[in-house]
């Protein structure tokens, strides 16, 4: 569990000062109409695509491993759509760290409230699997609206921006795990909290098997999921947060609860979660987190990297 953080009289030392410049220029920007914010990130997407390649070749790269039937002018289009989307995520960042609660609400539109609800009424804990979409820190923001709940979390290795960072995400939220204390996360679910988890990028091969994911046979898959669900009062849901087109807000839909699971078979478990990812990348494929290196971790170590 991560207490609040405190403001450290270190952060006004010269080595901050370039974050403290960017941090206050993403700020000022948060301040702006909404739809000035989309436009501005669409424009900075395009920069992403056009000046950052080695990241947009692994997102094309991701995309034409699990879409191999898409043409290649197919794939182009999604990833210019991806990168726009990823160019908004960054100034969403500041409006879900920063943003008024009024301001929050009046963009959130929640559907399927009541499969969360049914497991906290009956006192069991929830293991709430999220994906890494592009509004994830929106979705963070929005859910404590909703119902406020803990999560794991990869602390920052700029004290300023650990500090930063996690006030803005405990803002509507009760508190942050470090994603290797194992233990409080299961002492959270136990007590019967929400806690988000993010079982959909390559963690290497500690805690992984190799289950399918899209076109690619066998993709490292973290079987974390498992232990926490173990729990036999853990009830397993999956929410997913979509930016509307319109800019009219984001849809928070929770979906129902996983029954008979886990089952024992590790591999058909994963699958499993591997197949509810699939699911809601489908539906806002452009708006996924295409830039991680998802299949980096080869069944075997001497197998050639997919990404060469």
């Amino acid at each position: 569990m991560i207490e609040k953080p405190k403001f450290e009289a270190r952060f006004l030392l010269p080595k901050y000062w370039l974050t403290w410049l960017g941090v206050s220029l993403l700020y000022l920007i948060s301040w702006l109409p909404y739809k000035w914010q989309l436009a501005m990130g669409r424009g900075l997407g395009k920069l992403f695509y056009r000046f950052v390649p080695k990241r947009a070749q692994v997102a094309r790269r991701n995309l034409e491993l699990c879409f191999p039937d898409k043409s290649s002018s197919e794939i182009e289009e999604l990833l210019r759509k991806n990168m726009q989307n990823t160019g908004i995520a960054f100034f969403e960042t500041g409006m879900a760290w920063w943003w008024p609660d009024w301001r929050v609400r009046r963009k959130l539109h929640v559907h399927g409230v009541e499969h969360l609800q049914a497991p906290l009424r009956e006192g069991r804990g929830v293991l709430l699997l999220l994906f890494h979409f592009l509004s994830l820190e929106m979705h963070a923001r929005l859910h404590g609206f909703i119902q406020p709940a803990v999560g794991l979390y990869r602390p920052h290795n700029n004290a300023l921006m650990e500090f930063l960072q996690t006030r803005g995400r405990g803002r509507s939220n009760k508190y942050l795990i470090p994603r290797t204390d194992v233990r409080s996360m299961m002492q959270a679910i136990e007590q019967g909290e929400i806690a988000g988890y993010l079982p959909d990028q390559d963690y290497g091969r500690r805690r992984t098997v190799f289950a399918p994911f899209f076109a690619v046979e066998k993709t490292s898959t973290t079987t974390g999921t498992l232990l926490f669900a173990a729990n036999k009062k853990c009830a397993v849901l999956t929410a997913t947060c979509f930016r509307r087109a319109d800019g009219s807000g984001y849809d928070v839909t929770f979906y129902p609860e996983f029954g008979n699971f886990p089952t024992g078979d590790s591999v058909a478990d994963v699958t499993r979660v591997n197949k509810m990812v699939e699911y809601a990348i489908m539906q806002r494929p452009e708006q996924y987190m295409w830039v991680h290196r998802r299949f980096k971790t080869r069944p075997n170590e001497d197998d050639p990297s997919l990404y060469s």
